[in-house]
Order: structure tokens, then sequence, then C-alpha cells
């Protein structure tokens, strides 16, 4: 497998796809995105509907509480956008004892882009939800995640995706 210009080699270990990128071992992004965990809408009326939309299938798994939802909101009211990470990027999370019950993530891509509040990075249109059980469990699945989001060729292809279908393909074939 190919990431931009460097060899991976891919493994299963106990249903987990492994890939190994410049001598690290890391799990696949699908590993925690699964199609009902990979969403696309036209449009939302305000970033507190794309923080609903984007945690509903955490929510439904049990990976968070609605806690955890509550609490990055109240976040976001008190401290700014603290969670948008790039322009057109966010990815919005809460502290572990704030109702994350394992680990987890969903992504949502909007067609249109929402204002979240950051004068830099707005609109936002690609929206990751993270959750953590603790301090420690989430390290692979930031790293994985991290070489998702800054590869600019992937990004530049997620940004244009017309459907839910395309932007799992994208997701699964990054892996």
């Amino acid at each position: 497998m190919l990431f931009a210009g460097r060899s991976c080699d891919t493994t299963c270990i106990n249903g987990i796809h492994i890939y190994q990128l410049n001598g690290l071992n890391m799990a696949a992004l699908s590993t925690w995105l699964n199609e009902n965990r990979i969403q696309y809408v036209n449009s939302v009326s305000d970033w507190q509907e794309a923080i609903a939309l984007v945690a509903q299938p955490l929510l439904t798994d049990g990976t968070i509480s609605g806690e955890y939802v509550a609490n990055i909101i109240k976040q976001r009211q008190a401290i700014g956008p603290y969670f948008v990470i790039a322009p057109r990027i966010a990815m919005p999370h809460a502290r572990p004892e704030e109702g994350a019950n394992k680990l987890g993530l969903s992504i949502l891509k909007l067609r249109e882009g929402v204002s979240f509040g950051s004068e830099e990075n707005d609109p936002v249109d690609v929206i990751v939800m993270f959750a953590a059980p603790d301090r420690n469990s989430h390290v692979e699945l930031i790293s994985t995640l991290a070489e998702f989001l800054s590869d600019e060729d992937i990004m530049n292809t997620v940004f244009n995706v017309q459907s839910q279908p395309e932007l799992m393909t994208i997701i699964n074939s990054f892996n």
C-alpha cells in the first residue's frame, strides 16, 4: 500500500487492520470508522446541529453519553471553538471523565460548510468527533487520524466528496 509516496505494509491481528508506516505499527482508520460512523449531509442549520449529528452514532452504540455532547457545547460556549483545528476541519471532543465510555470516532462531511465561530478556519465542512475513556488509549487512534488529516491529497479529495459511499471509500482506501 502507498501513502503519499511512502511504502506501507498491512496485516490483520484480532480483527484489527494494522499497517506499518515509517517503521511504526498503526491501526487502520476503518478500525474506528465503520459505515454507521461515516456520514454525509448537505447542510446543517448551525454548529450545534453539526455536533449533534456527528455524535449520534457514538451515542447510539454507547461510546459516549449525552453528557459528553453537552460538555463539548458548554466548553465551546465558554472558551470558543477550541476544536476547530485547521481550515475546514473540526474535531469536537471533551475530557474522558465527561462522558466518554469507550474509544471511538465518528466523521461528518457537510456539502455546505458551517460556521463554528473560528475566524481563521470557518466554514467547517469536515467534523470528526473523537472520544477516549482515559488519557492513554487514544494515542494510536490520534496518530492514525493525524496522518489522515495532514495528508493534503487525501483531504482535498475528502473536501470534494459528494456522498457517504464516496467518503467511506476514501477512508477505507487510506488503510
